[in-house]
């Protein structure tokens, strides 16, 4: 299968518009060597001729213009994206689909909490559909799912105990990540762009996967109350923090996967900028740190 990489950035992209902690200032001003990202998605193919995206950000016209497979052909306004695959139903991760109402129609792949939210909680869903038909396919985690092509997914539960905005915050399926398989190859990605905690589930679900692209929000945990521009830690915030013996680093980079790279990276992170102590202790932990437009064969 083939991966894009459409945006690596957390909530606001990076540089943040209304912030000026020391990552936004350098990538503002070019004091120091880092990249301006979009807000955090993929696409997904298993021919480069069919896509589908996972997650659709604020961002999205942007990254599908910077991305010439998922253009428009001839005269036709049709473009190859199948379908989108939601993790939750958080703003950075849906306020896209909003943006794709001149589509002829949508296929939404979520689960039931996330669905609620979308439809009876922000409205978002109910909104879209007066633009354009939706059809909404339930997640039930645990599941495999064909998508086509060969590919099929697979959800699994991430827990969390982040403030629900809307719903009780009981729901299962709050959070999802994905196991997408390529059944010509049987090569195995997982898409985990939101996860507090590597709990013994979470971790079986890594299991004999090729590549990881993995939450890599906070680089510590106190890294937004340090610089003042939060009153929350990132954990609190439903983010496991990249650093510490309990932090991500430590325990994914023992892990035999071919490829693992951290995305959903906040603006306030300095694994950012590629001059970093910590850009460099990630890269000598062999993981990556994604970049907007970073294409992966799987």
């Amino acid at each position: 299968m083939w991966v894009r990489v459409l945006g690596s950035a957390a909530g606001g992209g990076f540089p943040q518009w209304n912030c000026a902690c020391p990552c936004c200032r350098a990538v503002r001003d070019g004091s120091r060597p880092a990249r301006p990202r979009t807000q955090s998605s993929i696409a997904v193919s298993p021919d480069r001729r069919s896509w589908f995206l996972v997650n659709a950000s604020p961002d999205v016209h942007a990254q599908l213009a910077a991305f010439p497979a998922l253009h428009p052909t001839a005269a036709s306004r049709a473009v190859p994206v199948e379908a989108v695959l939601l993790t939750d139903a958080e703003l950075d991760h849906t306020l896209g689909l909003l943006l794709l109402r001149e589509a002829g129609g949508l296929v939404v792949h979520s689960t039931e909490a996330t669905h609620d939210v979308l439809h009876h909680g922000t409205g978002l869903l109910r909104t879209l559909e007066a633009y354009c038909p939706v059809t909404w396919r339930p997640v039930v985690p645990g599941v495999d799912v064909p998508l086509g092509g060969g590919l099929s997914y697979r959800a699994f539960d991430v827990p969390t105990t982040k403030r629900a905005r809307f719903g009780t915050g009981d729901e299962k399926g709050r959070v999802v990540g994905y196991r997408l398989t390529d059944g010509r190859s049987g090569r195995v990605l997982v898409h985990l762009p939101a996860v507090q905690d590597l709990t013994t589930g979470v971790r079986e679900q890594l299991d004999g996967c090729a590549c990881l692209l993995v939450d890599g929000t906070c680089w510590s945990d106190d890294e937004l109350v340090r610089l003042g521009v939060g009153s929350r830690t990132a954990r609190e915030m439903g983010h496991l923090p990249i650093a510490g013996p309990d932090g991500s680093l430590e325990r994914l980079s023992r892990l035999p996967i071919a490829r693992k790279v951290y995305t959903h990276v906040n603006n306030t992170n300095p694994i950012l900028l590629e001059d970093a102590p910590e850009r460099r202790t990630v890269e000598q932990h062999g993981m990556e740190v994604a970049v907007d437009g970073l294409e992966i064969q799987v």
